[in-house]
């Protein structure tokens, strides 16, 4: 085992991705252990961000859990609260994923729609859930290392 963090975080994701959580629960669940944050509650919060949004082509679910996990760390708890601090590591978030994948949404990373019988034959033939367990140690991965830039 690693003692670098990032990696360490990358390690649980794709463990829980492998075992059968999708990407948003996966990534969110690591991000939330590096915190310290130990919660049934949050793959039951991520769960219908996975496989972009509910199957609507939206958002990757690897970034959108990643934003949850930043959101953990620099969110507000109180109305007034700034939202900044969240807001900018966010968007550095999805700067670097799409900078590094070229997309933002899971249609376009896939080059399929998994709402679609054609995507589901797809995504098995092509073995794309390889594909999403690289999104999801990735964006757990960069995560990380925004977080551990914000605090310092």
């Amino acid at each position: 085992m690693t003692h670098d963090p990032a990696i360490q975080a990358r390690q649980w994701a794709e463990e829980s991705f492998r075992r059968g959580l999708y990407c948003a629960e996966s990534v969110v669940l690591a991000l939330a252990r590096v915190q310290g944050i130990e919660s049934d509650v949050l793959p039951k919060a991520a769960t219908a961000f996975c496989s972009g949004m509910a199957r609507t082509c939206g958002t990757c679910g690897a970034l959108t859990g990643a934003i949850m996990g930043v959101s953990l760390a620099l969110g507000r708890h109180h109305p007034g609260e700034p939202v900044q601090p969240a807001y900018d590591a966010a968007q550095r978030l999805i700067r670097q994923f799409e900078a590094e994948f070229g997309a933002r949404d899971c249609d376009a990373l896939l080059g399929c729609d998994i709402a679609t019988p054609e995507g589901q034959a797809a995504f098995r033939a092509q073995r794309l859930g390889e594909r999403c367990l690289g999104y999801t140690g990735r964006a757990t991965e960069l995560a990380v290392a925004i977080l551990a830039d914000s605090h310092a």
